[in-house]
């Protein structure tokens, strides 16, 4: 399969993840709004992603991928599932052990607090979710040895599970529950149970390569290839918490210049992050499998391939997108949230966010293209020790924001920080390969570059044309964007066969539009 047909398998995928997503949000809104119910549980749910993140898809998946397709492929399928088993049981026992902590300290905590207040709500919630942690980073072990395996629709699909769990217990419990406690606590109860369905959900699949689920609790000490996994992880967990810590910065910061700016930055984080997750995220999936194939067999020529195709379907994809989300910002956003306590006001707030994140959209699909390249070769300090100094630079921008725009611009300064901190992320990554010898052909690039952004710009100004004029005949946002966003979908394509045929092409190529020889 060419890597574009292995991103669409994943995108399509990803894709009904995030319709059912979209329903469970609007769900959770009906029943619990912006209440402190609903605040405590975002709270608890927060702790399980975060073991998710270090353990599951984020430190340990990155560390776990080359090693395990350098030993299939150089020791054989059995060596390879003993190290599986290895991992498997390493993952449990420690898992098992915060989790048993993390329960305990929930009772400290509850004990200390003030009877009735918000961590008295918020710890017996932790407390159901937090062996959630523990399945979804097995789930997720499963789904990277499927990835190695070129199996991505089944992990893809995978995050459906939990949003359909989810649903359930809101409308098949929920309604029947006279409180809303009991009916937050079903909520948790049905993400735990999702955890485990997860797991079984992708046990065929994982059978059908080959694999089966065991834990093997002996041997890792010995073992120079779990001791490797191990070592690795450290560079990958700090940059998880960097990239978190700068998170929670630029909340702060946010919050300082504004009341509302990080409400209105995290609704049109939202909105970015689709486009995003359906093709950023899909070609990091995809790319860090087959990156370390191509590493374990010592063939540069065919990484370097890999890595300026995939940049340049990026571009193509990414460009129409990034000037659409500018020219429609206003309009997308008034769609999806005003109404209710979301006015006119915080429309405006949150669009001048999104055309502020947009360009981004090059800047952080890119970066999920160039930094599994590193992961690949089991260099993750790297990435780790550009991100820091990234993160310096983004948090001196965010200040230089706060302390010297207007009040209602703040934010966007707060946005842009983030997009020039991707872009130099980016850059500084790819001179480095370049210094190690791996050069992709960068005038070629920006060339392709310039010539897809001047397509997605006349795209653009064409698509805001049409929108403004059927608004001003009196037709509603339901018509309007979509007949817009239709246009630019056309139009695009039109100017793309102009303006970038030869990239076109190779796209069109590789998407499974028709049967080939």
């Amino acid at each position: 399969m060419s890597i574009l047909r292995k991103v669409g398998v994943v995108s399509a995928m990803t894709a009904v993840s995030r319709v059912f997503g979209l329903v469970r949000e609007i769900v959770m809104a009906h029943f619990f709004g912006t209440s402190a119910i609903q605040s405590a549980f975002v709270i608890a749910f927060r702790i399980p992603n975060l073991f998710r993140r270090l353990f599951g898809e984020g430190a340990l998946g990155a560390a776990f991928i080359p090693v395990f397709a350098e030993i299939e492929r150089t020791e054989g399928p059995e060596r390879a599932q003993l190290f599986l088993s290895r991992i498997l049981g390493i993952l449990v026992c420690v898992l098992a052990l915060l989790v048993g902590l993390g329960i305990a300290a929930t009772y400290a905590v509850q004990f200390a607090a003030e009877p009735g207040g918000r961590w008295d709500v918020a710890m017996p919630l932790t407390r159901i979710m937090l062996p959630y942690a523990l399945f979804i980073c097995v789930a997720a072990i499963v789904s990277a040895v499927l990835n190695v395996r070129d199996r991505f629709a089944v992990p893809s699909l995978t995050p459906v599970i939990l949003n359909l769990c989810w649903i359930g217990a809101l409308v098949g419990v929920c309604p029947f529950l006279d409180s809303a406690a009991a009916q937050i606590n079903v909520v948790c109860w049905g993400i735990l149970f999702a955890g485990l369905a997860q797991i079984c959900f992708q046990l065929p699949a994982l059978r059908a390569v080959g694999y089966r689920l065991r834990f093997t609790f002996t041997g890792w000490r010995t073992s120079p290839y779990v001791r490797q996994v191990l070592l690795q992880m450290g560079p990958a967990s700090l940059g998880i918490a960097l990239a978190q810590i700068n998170i929670c910065i630029d909340g702060w910061l946010a919050y300082y210049g504004a009341p509302w700016a990080p409400s209105a930055l995290e609704y049109a984080d939202r909105i970015i992050y689709l486009p995003l997750g359906l093709f950023g995220t899909a070609f990091a999936t995809v790319l860090l499998p087959t990156f370390s194939k191509q590493a374990a067999a010592a063939d540069r020529a065919a990484l370097l391939a890999t890595l300026e195709r995939s940049m340049r379907n990026l571009l193509v994809l990414m460009a129409p997108m990034a000037l659409g989300l500018i020219a429609l910002a206003a309009p997308i956003v008034a769609l999806l949230y005003q109404r209710g306590a979301f006015d006119a006001q915080s429309t405006l707030w949150t669009a001048r966010a999104v055309t502020a994140y947009a360009l981004g959209l090059i800047a952080f699909s890119s970066a999920k293209t160039v930094i599994p390249v590193f992961y690949a070769h089991k260099d993750l300090k790297t990435p780790v020790k550009v991100a820091a100094w990234c993160i310096l630079g983004n948090f001196l921008l965010n200040l230089a924001s706060v302390l010297f725009l207007p009040e209602g611009w703040r934010h966007v300064g707060i946005a842009l920080s983030t997009v020039l901190n991707s872009f130099a992320n980016t850059g500084i990554l790819l001179a480095i390969l370049w210094r190690r010898g791996l050069r992709p052909n960068l005038v070629a690039l920006a060339w392709s570059a310039i010539r897809a952004f001047l397509a997605a710009t006349l795209m653009g100004l064409a698509v805001w044309a049409a929108h403004t004029w059927l608004a001003t005949r009196g037709f509603s946002l339901f018509l309007t964007v979509p007949c817009a966003i239709a246009l630019g979908g056309v139009l695009y394509l039109l100017l793309a066969r102009l303006l970038v045929p030869a990239e076109l092409r190779e796209l069109l190529a590789d998407l499974p539009l028709r049967r080939r020889r």
